[in-house]
């Protein structure tokens, strides 16, 4: 939910206004995932003392108070080594206010200063314990008891190294957390770990890296310390730090530049080389050494992190000639589609390849039935897939929202298969879940769009979107790339049914028509901006539907109420008599989507219904379908495809009216108030 930031550089000269401009410029990039207050933390021009700068509202104010606070000759000088944090937040305890805004720190002298991102959940135990020992709090957030903590046990154990200390606090709390630490008494060092909220170690050096791994260390005895124990009594056992850096170091260069962040995005325009930190990992940089420590050891884990080469370019994190990237999203689909297809769709042999999960797909074609686990906008890719799952798998499928399948205690059996949907890869509710199924023997097959992300990590098998990043907290190009990456799972399951060849072809020949067909979609966008100028005055919008077009009434009401603020309602137009007729008048706006497909009857029934009732509804229909646009003069006419292809381009005519209602009505387009991008806590 929240944005974390550090830049960590070791005899690479930086003067304290360019690693300023650094964590600033990274924020920005992580301003996505939270933007009620934000702050830095850097160290003094005489390196004895810590200055944290901190405000209520998005970057743009902190570089402002940045530019107020740090004008003059002393933070112009380059220094050898400095790290800083930086911090974007999205509230979770304490409202937004610079007192319960990020860092935190330790004590009036700034020994020690925190960015966190997650919830510690045994937080008000924590702080108990710590005001019996003297310490006053600051704020209302989790998050200052951690660095209260790691200074309480600096004091009961002064011989402790920086790494010790932060792996202790953290064997204290409980809950889901990424950190990022700097202290002071440790000058030059940082530490930072996660669990289960993402953060990744960007390195850049003049030469290639020795190795593509980083070793990972363990200490020689897990035990968890009493935090008010003697550090005589027993101290935790742990590699000697000569045999932890020196033996182990992979960098031969001394130059070396560190990247802590939440998402690559951050990171890319300085290195593409990343290390993506999992679950219990402490990463801890001291004289130019990365070292992974591991606060437990289990079998499977492997012997070393990977560094990974991204992919991403700067081009894609940019907004280019939009106003928005939310904007720049929705315009970028017909590409999007393609590199969702792209080597996977071979439209010459009508063949489909997924090799994530080509090696389960017998051990998937025996299963008891799916499950198609997400949240959001990830759900409504379920729901929309359902019935094509249904019809070419010819097994049971069941569509679940994390949250509650959670709540239920879901049964899950060994044969089941389990597909969890996320953009992100890190939603706390949806890797929640896959790891209940995967307690249970299920088989774990993952959809994101992030690499390296917890989900794609835990998954036994999964499909990557590959739809490229998507900054806008509003999923748009995300949502369209799961829904054809599910299609093409039901056409693998699929491929050696005869009775179906028919119907495989029919789809494959449509999505080779897809990224066209949705470029003609794009070019209503000055049609819906005249509807937004009718409708975004309005208070309430009804969305209309059924069969395969009723995933888009959810998915068009969940972007209204995200961008606009409105209350907006999917309806399945089955259920229209059965209470939500009531709502229809001559002032209430409604919006149906009618399409040539085997519900075409039951949704004409539906628009005769409202018009009865005075209601004038806007109309999505199919090109020519003048029938259907004589029960409105008020229309959107989309290209005809296979019925299971409808929702793709139903979808883009409501995400371009959210996003025009949303200018018009003066919203935030890529950052809707109360929401962030990637949802990490529950």
């Amino acid at each position: 939910m929240c944005g974390i930031f550090a830049y960590l550089n070791y005899l690479t000269p930086k003067s304290r206004q360019e690693v300023l401009d650094l964590l600033v410029t990274g924020l920005k990039r992580l301003e996505y995932r939270g933007y009620d207050s934000t702050g830095v933390a850097i160290d003094s021009p005489d390196n004895k003392n810590i200055v944290m700068v901190k405000r209520t509202g998005k970057v743009k104010v902190l570089e402002e108070a940045i530019q107020e606070h740090f004008s003059g000759g002393e933070y112009s000088e380059p220094v050898l080594t400095h790290i800083g944090i930086a911090h974007t937040r999205w509230a979770t305890h304490g409202v937004p206010c610079e007192r319960n805004s990020h860092p935190h720190r330790s004590d009036e002298g700034n020994g020690f200063v925190v960015v966190h991102n997650g919830i510690i959940t045994n937080y008000n135990d924590v702080k108990t314990f710590l005001s019996k020992r003297g310490y006053e709090f600051e704020s209302d957030t989790d998050t200052e008891v951690f660095a209260k903590l790691v200074h309480h046990l600096w004091k009961t154990h002064p011989t402790y190294s920086f790494r010790e200390l932060v792996e202790q606090a953290i064997l204290q709390v409980e809950g889901a957390f990424a950190i990022a630490v700097k202290s002071k008494h440790f000058p030059g060092e940082c530490v930072a770990s996660r669990r289960s909220s993402p953060l990744l170690v960007g390195i850049k050096t003049k030469t290639r890296l020795a190795t593509d791994h980083i070793p990972i260390l363990y200490g020689k005895d897990d035990k968890k310390l009493n935090p008010d124990q003697d550090a005589d009594s027993g101290k935790q056992q742990v590699l000697p730090r000569s045999e932890s850096t020196s033996e182990f170091m992979p960098l031969e260069e001394k130059e070396v530049e560190y990247f802590f962040a939440s998402d690559a995005s951050a990171v890319i325009e300085h290195t593409n080389r990343v290390i993506y930190l999992e679950d219990d990992d402490v990463a801890a940089v001291r004289d130019g050494t990365l070292s992974i420590h591991r606060l437990k050891k289990s079998l499977d884990d492997p012997h070393a992190r990977e560094i990974t080469t991204l992919k991403m370019e700067i081009q894609q994190i940019m907004k280019g000639n939009y106003d928005y990237f939310m904007q720049k999203e929705i315009f970028e689909q017909p590409d999007s589609v393609v590199n969702t297809m792209r080597g996977r769709v071979r439209f010459d042999g009508n063949a489909i390849v997924l090799g994530g999960i080509k090696d389960y797909i017998p051990e998937i074609k025996r299963c008891r039935r799916l499950m198609l686990i997400g949240c959001g906008t990830s759900y409504h890719s379920a729901v929309a897939t359902r019935q094509l799952l249904e019809e070419l798998t010819e097994l049971p499928v069941m569509v679940e929202l994390a949250s509650d399948f959670l709540d239920r205690n879901t049964p899950i059996f060994r044969d089941d298969v389990c597909f969890f949907i996320s953009q992100s890869g890190e939603t706390a509710d949806t890797l929640m879940a896959l790891r209940y199924c995967k307690q249970r023997g299920a088989l774990i097959v993952g959809i994101t769009n992030t690499v390296g992300s917890s989900i794609c990590r835990e998954s036994h098998c999964g499909v990557h979107i590959n739809a490229g990043p998507e900054i806008g907290v509003a999923s748009t190009k995300a949502y369209t790339s799961q829904f054809i990456s599910l299609v093409m799972f039901a056409l693998v399951m699929s491929e050696d049914r005869l009775s179906l060849q028919q119907r495989r072809l029919e789809i494959l020949q449509a999505l080779s028509k897809l990224a066209d067909q949705i470029r003609a979609v794009l070019k209503l966008d000055s049609k819906v901006q005249e509807l937004a100028k009718d409708l975004y005055q309005h208070k309430s919008l009804l969305i209309m539907g059924r069969g395969y077009n009723f995933a888009t009434c959810l998915e068009g009401a969940l972007k209204v109420k995200e961008l606009t603020y409105m209350h907006s309602e999917g309806i399945m137009a089955g259920e229209l008599k059965h209470g939500p007729l009531a709502l229809v008048d001559d002032s209430m706006p409604v919006l149906m989507i009618v399409l040539r497909d085997p519900v075409y009857v039951k949704c004409m029934n539906a628009l005769q219904q409202v018009t009865s009732r005075k209601g004038c509804p806007i109309i999505i229909c199919e090109e020519g379908d003048e029938e259907t646009q004589a029960f409105s003069s008020r229309h959107l006419e989309i290209p005809r495809t296979v019925d299971c292809l409808q929702g793709i381009l139903t979808v883009i005519p409501m995400q371009l009216l959210s996003y025009h209602i949303a200018v018009l009505r003066g919203c935030d387009v890529d950052c809707p108030r109360n929401l962030a991008k990637s949802v990490t806590v529950e």
